[in-house]
């Protein structure tokens, strides 16, 4: 991963946390849903 300006670091921090706030109200068949999703695209090594 490339070196980070302090404004972007601040913005990934920030929708690192808006998306934990969001997965944390997310039934179940919701995160399913993503973390297919997420598998699909190549960002978790099992759904």
């Amino acid at each position: 991963m490339e070196k980070l300006t302090d404004t972007e670091e601040y913005k990934r921090d920030m929708l690192i946390k808006k998306i934990e706030h969001a997965v944390e109200t997310m039934r179940l068949s919701e995160l399913e849903a993503v973390a297919y999703d997420l598998f699909v695209k190549g960002y978790l090594s099992e759904p």
